[in-house]
């Protein structure tokens, strides 16, 4: 028995919108300065707090929402918990009072613009998302620490190695694996399925039932998610005045197919497959895409899919298997979010999921073969050919750039993860199509996109000085 670094709970996070890497990792990271500020009894002796965000996070920190999540983090607030509804208005009143209450109790004296600065040109060594948060008491210095989020809301704390690593959770499980190749092995040794492989490494770690009640809540709150973003109106905030679609869409769907009511699966969607068109499911699956998309672009409530950015396409394709492929159930919800899991460990453990690092191949793409994979299990296939699929996603991916316009997680992320839910569904299909060999290995095309990420210029990697971001003017 081994470690496995990254568990099925470490990729699907709940938390906030706009951005996994921007949002809730900052957010995450201010947190953990702040407790261990109390942790090393340091807390009570603070007079001021400084954070300084580098690289992707100070270009397009205010519109990724970086700011209000580093206010909250230091006042203790955890992403899966945080009121999305008052997080915003608590930035506005610690603006306004000067004040911040540090890890939720210690208040000092707080300037939103000299004690939160955002580095837009300067960039830290190890990762283009870098933060370092700095403690006084009086003149002096009492602690410094440098964090980076590394996508997903992962955080990593600079061990003063120059390159930091994940640290393996020191669980042993009965399946450790790294690669692609290393889960195929294990599964033609073993004679399980990919579920069952991500299954019993959950297993290790808590109770079974501990384990489908987790992911049962996840798909709970995906489902929630799409079922606000059906029924919410208005205009995204930010200032780019993008409407919110998904609404009208919702409407005109449930209009055009007659009149259905809500579904056991979600309540969001048709009863039956759609009667005339044939390429009506297609239209669903856009519709759940944007409703995540537009949620999370509002600060709501998402799941880490494996990111923010690419939030939309892990639920559009489970709502698609939910209410047009016959037999899913729990049991078959939770397969796919364990296959999505082990995919996703994958490019986590051995690639990047940061848009900053990589560019959107590595988020809309990651999410794109995470979501394939998983539903080529669910639709019968084998090993091979789920591993197939898995690679079809991101192969069609490569070399995507990461350029919103106004640093705003809107255009073209929204658009994105509803073509890449699409995108996902045919890999599924075209794999399940085959027989299982192909050419392309998924670690091959994981490797090609690390390489492809290091040599796309900086401006395509979530900077907002490149692409679209530059060449759409701004009304």
């Amino acid at each position: 028995m081994g470690g496995v670094t990254v568990s099925v709970f470490d990729l699907f996070k709940i938390g906030i919108g706009p951005s996994s890497s921007h949002t809730v990792g900052p957010m995450r990271a201010a947190a953990r300065f702040a407790a261990t500020l109390a942790a090393e009894d340091l807390l009570t002796r603070t007079t001021r707090v400084k954070a300084e965000l580098f690289g992707s996070l100070g270009a397009t920190g205010h519109g990724h929402g970086s700011t209000g999540a580093v206010v909250w983090g230091l006042e203790g607030e955890d992403p899966k918990t945080v009121d999305t509804r008052l997080g915003a208005l608590r930035t506005c009143e610690v603006a306004e009072s000067g004040r911040i209450r540090i890890n939720g109790t210690h208040q000092i004296d707080f300037d939103l613009d000299a004690d939160l600065v955002l580095h837009r040109r300067k960039s830290l060594p190890f990762h283009p998302n870098g933060m370092t948060f700095t403690a006084w008491s009086g003149p002096d210095v009492i602690t410094s620490r440098t964090y980076y989020s590394i996508g997903g809301g992962f955080v990593l704390d600079d061990d003063g190695s120059g390159s930091p690593t994940l640290q393996p959770d020191p669980t042993p499980v009965p399946h450790p694996f790294r690669t692609g190749t290393d889960l195929l092995t294990l599964c033609e040794s073993t004679g399980l399925s990919i579920s069952d492989i991500a299954l019993a490494n959950e297993c290790a770690r808590r109770p079974e039932a501990e384990v489908r009640a987790g992911l049962l809540e996840i798909w709970q709150v995906m489902v929630d998610c799409v079922a606000h973003g059906c029924h919410t109106t208005g205009i995204l905030p930010g200032g780019l005045k993008v409407r919110r679609r998904a609404s009208e869409l919702h409407d005109r769907l449930r209009t055009a197919q007659g009149p259905f009511g809500a579904t056991p699966a979600t309540g969001v969607g048709p009863v039956s497959p759609a009667k005339a068109d044939p390429l009506a499911a297609m239209d669903w699956v856009t519709l759940w895409a944007l409703a995540v998309n537009e949620e999370n672009a509002s600060g709501g409530r998402v799941v880490t899919a494996p990111t923010n950015g690419a939030a939309g396409i892990i639920p559009a394709v489970l709502h698609y298997a939910a209410h047009f492929v016959p037999g899913v159930d729990d049991d078959a919800i939770c397969r796919f979010l364990l296959v999505a899991g082990a995919i996703g460990s994958i490019y986590q453990q051995t690639a990047s999921i940061s848009g900053a690092e990589v560019g959107c191949q590595g988020e809309v793409g990651t999410a794109c073969s995470m979501a394939a994979a998983a539903l080529a299990e669910i639709l019968g296939g084998t090993v091979a050919q789920v591993e197939n699929a898995a690679e079809i996603g991101m192969e069609h991916h490569l070399g995507l750039t990461c350029d919103p316009i106004g640093g705003l997680v809107q255009i073209p992320c929204i658009e994105r993860n509803a073509v890449a839910s699409v995108k996902a569904i045919t890999a599924a299909r075209l794999a399940l199509h085959g027989d299982g060999s192909h050419t392309v290995s998924l670690d091959k095309v994981v490797r090609t996109m690390m390489q492809t990420g290091a040599d796309m210029k900086v401006k395509y990697k979530e900077t907002s000085r490149g692409g679209l971001a530059v060449n759409i003017v701004e009304c």
